[in-house]
């Protein structure tokens, strides 16, 4: 079983998941169990047990990948549940309908599904240089690659031209795709590309960009790992390729 508080896991002593019976008095007063797979369940407990917990995002870069999978998915599955307690269609309570992921009205039998959020990130290229950019809200000091919300009628491409011009004032091309992966901040897929830069000087925008610029592969800054990250692989991968294009 694994207990939350917020985007929080709460620890048993050292380990990230309990036994049903030695978790059963610290739910009490949270939420149901959700189900993630057959004998394992998902809880979200109140602040005021005083255990230890750990941030989400500070265990992605210390534990293996089938820890993470699951934590992500109780995450995102208890986000789902926790925003949608009450129906948006006439405000009545909903209950989780047994055996399946819906949430459902009590009143006029609506139904609400676990809600994905598509987001493209994209690294730009321009020969043996990558642009990278430095969150003006996160301040964590890693540069990454520019990134943002598929909005209503725009496809992965379209979102991609619009973010990095938004971002930087670049306009880029031969956009292509390369691979996914789910983030639990709160719930969203990431699609990875490549883009090639095509026009336009660097020109931040300050509410979202703290700094932007262009990092020759063979002098790049701190930058997210290719182990937790798609951002780190769209890297490290271009970096790879374009050095052995440069050999041969």
């Amino acid at each position: 079983m694994a207990l939350f508080q917020g985007d929080r896991v709460v620890l048993n002593d050292d380990e990230l998941f309990w036994p049903a019976a030695d978790a059963e008095n610290l739910f009490a007063g949270g939420t149901m169990p959700l189900a993630l797979k057959p004998g394992f369940y998902a809880v979200e407990i109140g602040n005021e047990s005083g255990l230890e917990s750990r941030s989400l995002r500070s265990l992605l870069f210390s534990e293996t990948d089938t820890d993470l999978e699951l934590l992500s998915k109780a995450r995102q599955l208890l986000n789902w549940y926790g925003t949608h307690k009450f129906c948006g269609i006439c405000g009545s309570a909903t209950a989780l309908r047994e055996g399946e992921r819906i949430l459902e009205c009590t009143a006029c039998s609506h139904q609400f599904f676990p809600r994905i959020n598509p987001c493209v990130i994209v690294l730009v290229t321009r020969g043996e240089e990558v642009l990278l950019a430095r969150s003006a809200r996160f301040r964590t000091g890693y540069y990454s690659c520019l990134a943002g919300f598929v909005e209503i009628g725009e496809t992965p491409e379209q979102t991609i031209e619009r973010e990095v011009r938004e971002e930087s004032g670049v306009e880029v091309g031969n956009i292509r795709y390369v691979e996914s992966q789910s983030w639990p901040f709160p719930s969203q897929l990431m699609l990875g590309f490549l883009a090639d830069y095509h026009s336009g000087e660097i020109v931040p925008e300050p509410n979202e960009i703290e700094h932007a610029a262009w990092f020759h592969i063979d002098n790049l800054p701190l930058t997210p790992s290719s182990n937790v990250s798609v951002a780190g692989r769209l890297i490290e991968g271009y970096a790879q390729s374009a050095s052995k294009a440069s050999k041969s």
